[in-house]
């Protein structure tokens, strides 16, 4: 067995003995008993009291989106007699599952899939229309392939009782089910059929607007937050026009979408799909109408499990990459490139990263570079055209700002700042804040895991059980170390603030700036917190100098 198989093989297994000894507390926490009904616009909904928060599950915000709605514009449910118990969460969208890092694996559902998947889940102190609370709705990573708001760090009822906040979970179409491009060549039928995942938000947001006051929300205080693939989401919404005044603020975790998809080359990843399902591009009726199976085994393995989604070039072979598409419509331009979008320059930003987002990838390497010259070999290959004179810099750059740091920690370092985790969100924030309309608060999460020995570190997605103060039922990745309760509270009432009222400031932390070109403000998330102006400005500097221009989002 080689090193990288071990190390899965012993991490599932301690993994897995983490979660034991909650795994029916969690079983139990998900029955309750019988809750509130409330009067939806489609009919009557009856949730569940679990640990005196109202929780309504798989609660239907669309109508199927099988057969004849496959790949179009999502439309209304039907509404329903009598009373609908919303206690057992919906199908997910038709996906192939992210291949996580084994500490993460336990945590994911795995619930079914199916095309019927148009429903969110919902958690509130009370569901009534006395209280106006802000409204949190979440959108989960897994790029634009995979995921669920299922999974277990996800559940909002913490959050909702500790922070007296409306958390809702959206499901939505993923893949080629949400981002299939058929506009060019599916004729009119198929005019609308782009961006199908985004419009599902859309439609969801619109559903909270139109009901979430009988759920003791307030839908003139809504926020979109998501990590990773979410932020993304979080991001692209920022820019289509159909998503404006339905939400108020807007959080990125670990993601953005500085440019998307454009349609030409949207247009030909589809035509390498249906190429592959034997079909030629005046096929889409028959494409619509493919066993939903036989669209994923079409899907091709490069692309299963990534995290981030794929802008994709289409071509022959190509398979299919999901991403939003610029299609001049729903999503008229970039995001954020060359410049932010002026049309949500009035929503405020909270964004960020975590140290090692590297880390969260079953392919990282975590052999540590053994001398100087491993470690330049390394770096080499993450700057790709730098000289040794530049990587050397570079390095003693880093060992400056970081003298304990070990060899393996300044390579993952390293290669977190060169990779669009950060840059993304670097190009973001400052794009954003140079409109000069709304603030921009900018974090980097520094806290290192002690599970598997801490191998984790900070890694993608480690931030998302403290944003949710689930750190408890998600110690397969945080462990049971005294340090996290405290630091979940600091970060979750720090979103909660920026939900509340646009600025995260709260008592349990330094002042925290806006963040602007010049000082470029930043809040350190770590057992101790710290606001920094321009933190690790050299090494920033320094890894810009050393790569050839890239994209923000490649």
């Amino acid at each position: 067995m080689n090193r990288r198989a071990f190390i899965g093989t012993t991490t599932v297994a301690a993994a897995g003995a983490l979660l034991l000894d909650w795994r029916d507390v969690w079983a139990q926490r998900g029955k309750g008993v019988p809750g509130a009904t409330v009067e939806t616009t489609a009919g009557k909904v009856r949730g569940l009291v679990i640990e005196k928060i109202q929780a309504f599950k798989g609660v239907p915000y669309g109508a199927s989106t099988a057969g004849a709605r496959r790949f179009l514009p999502p439309v209304k449910v039907q509404p329903w007699p009598g009373v609908r118990d919303a206690f057992e969460i919906g199908l997910r969208s038709p996906l192939i599952d992210s291949v996580l890092v084994p500490e993460w694996a336990p945590l994911n559902l795995r619930e079914p899939m199916g095309e019927d998947c148009l429903n969110l889940n919902l958690w509130t102190p009370g569901a009534t229309r006395v209280d106006k609370r802000p409204v949190m709705v979440w959108l989960h990573g897994g790029g634009y392939s995979a995921g669920s708001p299922n999974m277990i760090p996800y559940d909002g009822a913490n959050l909702a009782r500790k922070h007296d906040v409306v958390v809702v979970g959206l499901t939505h179409r993923l893949n080629v089910f949400g981002f299939a491009y058929l506009a060019e060549l599916g004729g009119e039928k198929y005019a609308d059929a782009s961006n199908a995942g985004m419009k599902d938000i859309i439609a969801g947001l619109e559903w909270i607007r139109d009901n979430v006051a009988s759920f003791g929300g307030d839908p003139g205080n809504v926020t979109i937050f998501g990590q990773s693939g979410g932020a993304g989401k979080v991001s692209t919404l920022l820019g289509m026009p159909a998503a404006q005044g339905l939400f108020h603020r807007a959080i990125a975790q670990s993601g953005s979408a500085v440019t998307s998809m454009p349609a030409s080359a949207a247009t030909e990843s589809a035509e390498a799909l249906m190429s592959r399902l034997g079909l030629k591009r005046n096929q889409v009726d028959d494409l619509q109408r493919l066993p939903m199976q036989q669209l994923l085994d079409a899907i091709p393995a490069p692309n299963r499990g990534g995290e981030r989604g794929g802008r994709g070039r289409g071509g022959p072979g190509a398979g299919f990459n999901a991403a939003p598409v610029v299609d001049g419509k729903s999503l008229p331009r970039n995001v954020f490139d060359p410049t932010a979008t002026d049309i949500s320059a009035n929503v405020p930003l909270l964004i960020g990263s975590t140290e090692t987002e590297v880390t969260w990838n079953v392919n990282t390497d975590y052999t540590p570079p053994v001398d100087d010259a491993a470690l330049r070999e390394r770096i080499r290959k993450t700057l790709r055209s730098a000289d040794d004179a530049q990587i050397d810099g570079v390095i003693a750059i880093y060992r400056k700002d970081r003298p304990k740091a070990s060899n393996l920690d300044l390579a993952l370092i390293l290669e977190t700042d060169a990779s669009p985790f950060r840059s993304g969100t670097d190009t973001q924030a400052e794009r954003k804040a140079a409109l000069g309309r709304a603030p921009v608060y900018v974090y980097r999460f520094q806290w290192y895991s002690p599970v598997s020995g801490g191998r984790l570190r900070a890694m993608h997605c480690m931030d998302i059980p403290f944003v949710f103060e689930n750190v408890d039922i998600s110690q397969s990745v945080v462990g049971d170390g005294p340090d996290r309760s405290a630091l979940a509270d600091k970060m979750s009432s720090a979103w909660v603030a920026f939900a509340r009222n646009g600025n995260p400031n709260h008592k349990g932390l330094p002042k925290w700036d806006p963040f602007t070109s010049d000082r470029r403000a930043t809040m350190i998330f770590n057992t101790e917190c710290r606001a920094m102006n321009d933190p690790y400005r050299e090494e920033r500097l320094a890894v810009a100098r050393s790569q050839p221009a890239r994209r923000t989002d490649e």
